[in-house]
C-alpha cells in the first residue's frame, strides 16, 4: 500500500521505518525543510522509560497554586481567548485524581519499556551515530516528602518491572560526583540504572538517511503544508497542501501540535494542546565536571542530559498557546540553574538556546489508532515523551495497518478514551 505519514519528527519518522519494514510505500510529508524541526529538534534528550506518570496528578494539583503564582515556576501559565486551551486545562485538572494517575502510569510503562526493547533492537541492527548512552538516570531530590513520594512511585513500579534504587545524598554523589556544588540541599535520589540518554535530532537525521536508501525508499515531501483532508464519506480520498493535493491508501497523523488543526478539518476533535518546553546545549569543556548519568533536578523541574561533548539542560511547562518565539528570562533561568549546579562544564557564555511545543493531552496519554475515517489513522499526543514512546508508538501503528492486534493493549491510548465525549470510533481496526 502507499501509506502517507504526516510529520518528519521522531514519531513520524519511527511511524516511517515500521510501515516500511513491512514492504509499504511510503511518503513522509512535512512543512518544513528537514526532518526533527519541531518539538523533536533539542528537546531534554533523556529516554526515560522508567519516568512516564502523567504530569495530571495529586501533587501536580497541590502544587499549582504555588507555581502559578511563581515567575520562575518549572510551569507557566497565560491565559488566552481560546475555549480550546480552558477546555485542555479543566480536562488536566480532572485527570489530577490518585486513580487516574496510577491507571495512566500503568498504561505508559507497558509502552515505554515495549518501546526500550524495539529502539534496542533497533540498535543493534544499524550503525546510526545519535549520541547515545546507557549510563542510567538520577532524579535528586531537595525536599522530604517529595522523596518520600518518589520512593512511594519507585515501589510501585517494581510490579510492572521497572529496577530503581533509593539512595540518601551520599551515595547520589558517589553516583554522580558532579553534583558535589549542590550537595548542601541533597535529601537523597532515585537512581535507575536502565535510563538511557540520545540526541533526538542526530537520531532522525541518521535514519532518515536510512530510510531514503534501500531497502526502504521512502519518499520525503518537504516544504508542503498540509490544509485539510478531502474525504468521501467514512474515508480520505487525498490530502490538499499548498503544493496541490496527493493520495494514498492509507495517511497517519503524526504532525505534533499541528495534528488538531487537521484533524479539526474532518470533525475530528483531538485534545491536544502545546506544552512550550526550553532548552540550552553547551560544549563541555571540562569533562570530569560533567555529569556522567542524566540529572534530573526535581525541585527544579530541569533535566541534564550528557550528549558526547555537550551537555543538554532542559525544562519549563508553559501553557502559553502556540507562539515558537523565545522568552529570554526562561532561557536566563536555565542558565542560571545549570550554572549554579555544573558552574565549571562551561562558561556559559556560548550557549544553544532552543524551545519547542510538545503536543500534550490532559492525561499525558498519547492517543493512537482509528479514526471515523477508515484509512486515517492517529500517532499524536506524546508530549514530552515523544522520543521515549515513538517505536513502541511506531509498531502499534504498523501492526494496525497490517491487521495485526499490537502487542500492548489499546486500553487508554484511543481518541474516545481520551476525549471524553468524543465520536464513537470506527473503520476495520
Amino acid at each position: 500500500m502507499h501509506i502517507i505519514v504526516l510529520g518528519a519528527g521522531v514519531v513520524g519518522l519511527t511511524t516511517a521505518y515500521c510501515l516500511a519494514r513491512d514492504g509499504h510505500n511510503v511518503t513522509v510529508v512535512d512543512r518544513e525543510h528537514g526532518s526533527a524541526r519541531g518539538a523533536s529538534y533539542a528537546n531534554g534528550g533523556q529516554l526515560s522509560y522508567s519516568y512516564v506518570a502523567p504530569l495530571a496528578s495529586p501533587g501536580a494539583l497541590r502544587d499549582l497554586p504555588l507555581w502559578l503564582l511563581d515567575r520562575n515556576s518549572p510551569l507557566r501559565f497565560h491565559p488566552r481567548l481560546d475555549p480550546h486551551q480552558w477546555r485542555w486545562c479543566l480536562q488536566f485538572l480532572t485527570a489530577c485524581t490518585g486513580r487516574q494517575s496510577r491507571r495512566a502510569t500503568e498504561r505508559l510503562l507497558a509502552l515505554s519499556l515495549y518501546s526500550r526493547a524495539l529502539l534496542e533492537e533497533f540498535i543493534a541492527g544499524t550503525e546510526l551515530e545519535f549520541s547515545h548512552s546507557r549510563t542510567g538516570k538520577l532524579v535528586v531530590y531537595s525536599n522530604e516528602k517529595s522523596f518520600r513520594g518518589a520512593v512511594a512511585q519507585m515501589r510501585y513500579q517494581e510490579r510492572f518491572g521497572c529496577v530503581q534504587h533509593a539512595m540518601d545524598a551520599a551515595e547520589c554523589l558517589t553516583i554522580e560526583p558532579s553534583l558535589s556544588r549542590i550537595r548542601n540541599r541533597l535529601i537523597g535520589g532515585i537512581f535507575t540504572p536502565s535510563e538511557q540518554a540520545a540526541d533526538c535530532h542526530r537520531f532522525c537525521v541518521g535514519l532518515e538517511s536510512l530510510l531514503r536508501a534501500d531497502p526502504y525508499n521512502v519518499k520525503f515531501a518537504y516544504g508542503l503544508a498540509a490544509s485539510r483532508f478531502v474525504c468521501d464519506r467514512a474515508r480520505v480520498m487525498a490530502l490538499e497542501t499548498n503544493q496541490g493535493a496527493i493520495e494514498a491508501d492509507v495517511y497517519v497523523l503524526a504532525l505534533g501540535t499541528g495534528s488538531r488543526a487537521l484533524a479539526g478539518t474532518v470533525g475530528i476533535d483531538l485534545p491536544i494542546y502545546p506544552l512550550k518546553g526550553y532548552s540550552i546545549s553547551v560544549a563541555v569543556r571540562a569533562p570530569a565536571a560533567s555529569p556522567r548519568v542524566s540529572v534530573t533536578d526535581y525541585a527544579r523541574k530541569i533535566v541534564y542530559a550528557p550528549l558526547d561533548d555537550r551537555l543538554r539542560v532542559a525544562g519549563m511547562a508553559d501553557i502559553v498557546g502556540y507562539g515558537r518565539d523565545m522568552d529570554e528570562q526562561r532561557l536566563a533561568l536555565l542558565i542560571r540553574e545549570a550554572r549554579a549546579a555544573f558552574p565549571d562544564v562551561s562558561d556559559y557564555r556560548q550557549v544553544e538556546p532552543w524551545c519547542g511545543l510538545r503536543p500534550a493531552t490532559p492525561t499525558s496519554m498519547p492517543i493512537l489508532g482509528p479514526t471515523p475515517l477508515s484509512n486515517l489513522l492517529l500517532n499524536v499526543g506524546h508530549g514530552a515523551l515523544g522520543f521515549t514512546l515513538a517505536m513502541g508508538s511506531a509498531q502499534v501503528i504498523r501492526d494496525l495497518v497490517a491487521g495485526r492486534c499490537p502487542a500492548i493493549s489499546l486500553q487508554g491510548f484511543t481518541r474516545e478514551q481520551n476525549n471524553p465525549g468524543g465520536q464513537a470510533i470506527g473503520g476495520p481496526w
